[in-house]
């Protein structure tokens, strides 16, 4: 038999060392001060803009329809101090993770953070903005899903019919393994540059599998090209503060920014028949499925 006065002895042992080893350090509290918050806003009827900031009508010969929203994801987020401020120059507060494992630098999907209307893309501490004043707002989108209807005639079919569109609007973006359209799921393991498009039917008649393809036009609307543009390829949506954000560095209260986005007529295709109703199987093809103006509200 064992001498149970050793485990004794040890359980004694331990007790005193634990006596007299001194209190740990708690960690330190999180911060209190004052929070950078930015959320998403999708409006439907907020002004339709072209590329350079000025209305834009719908082209002679395109249909389009203001898709249903569910989630947006940014990429980098930057306050711009005059209309002559160059990309980049300005404060930039944020920058959403990157890599290179599918080869050429990409934002890394899997990392994005997708939030639906209202929901918060960016907080951090209101002193990652540097103090000074700011009339611009520069938000590079990265992905967007939203719903559609379509219909088809063709194929003994009369249906009206909605789908659900994933579409990578960043510069390049890297896709590891597979992501989810809406139920089914769609491999890609690889980099996918702007324009890149998945598309599922919502209750088909009968069994489709997830579509893919690259869309030929993303509207990037920047009121500012003339004095700051933007690199093409890159969707780097601006847009002005009504009055010019005016960062003290003495604040108590969060800063709060709705960053409405224009979702007016914002998916687009041409048009064959002139009904502004979008059929796919009739040959009419998407056009532009870009954001169509930005404006940026202090709360």
């Amino acid at each position: 038999m064992r001498n149970p006065i050793f485990p004794l002895l040890g359980l004694l042992a331990v007790v005193a060392c634990q006596k007299d080893r001194p209190a740990p350090i708690p960690d330190p509290p999180a911060s209190d001060g004052p929070k950078l918050v930015l959320k998403f806003k999708f409006d439907s009827t907020q002004a339709r803009l072209n590329a350079v900031g000025l209305p834009a009508p719908l082209v002679a010969g395109h249909g389009a329809q203001s898709p249903r929203f569910n989630t947006m994801s940014a990429h980098y987020v930057e306050f711009a101090p005059t209309a002559f401020t160059p990309l980049g120059s300005g404060a930039v507060v944020y920058y959403a993770p990157e890599t290179t494992a599918g080869g050429a630098n990409a934002i890394d999907f899997a990392q994005s953070v997708n939030v639906g209307d209202g929901g918060t893309f960016l907080e951090i501490p209101l002193s990652d903005l540097d103090p000074g004043s700011y009339e611009w707002l520069r938000v590079s989108l990265a992905y967007q899903n939203y719903d559609v209807d379509f219909h088809v005639d063709t194929l003994g079919l009369n249906l009206d019919l909605s789908g659900t569109i994933a579409s990578f609007i960043g510069f390049n973006t890297y896709i590891a393994d597979s992501f989810r359209v809406h139920d089914q799921w769609l491999a890609v393991n690889g980099n996918r540059l702007q324009g890149f498009w998945a598309f599922e039917v919502d209750n088909p008649p009968f069994p489709l599998p997830v579509t893919s393809g690259q869309a030929p036009g993303t509207t990037v609307p920047n009121p500012i090209n003339d004095t700051s543009p933007i690199p093409a390829g890159s969707c780097v949506v601006t847009g002005p503060f009504a009055t010019p954000l005016v960062i003290t560095g003495h604040e108590t209260q969060d800063v709060v920014i709705t960053v409405s986005l224009s979702t007016n007529k914002s998916f687009e295709w041409t048009e064959t028949d002139g009904d502004n109703v979008w059929e796919p199987l009739n040959g009419e093809t998407v056009t532009d499925m870009g954001i169509r103006g930005m404006v940026p509200i202090v709360q």
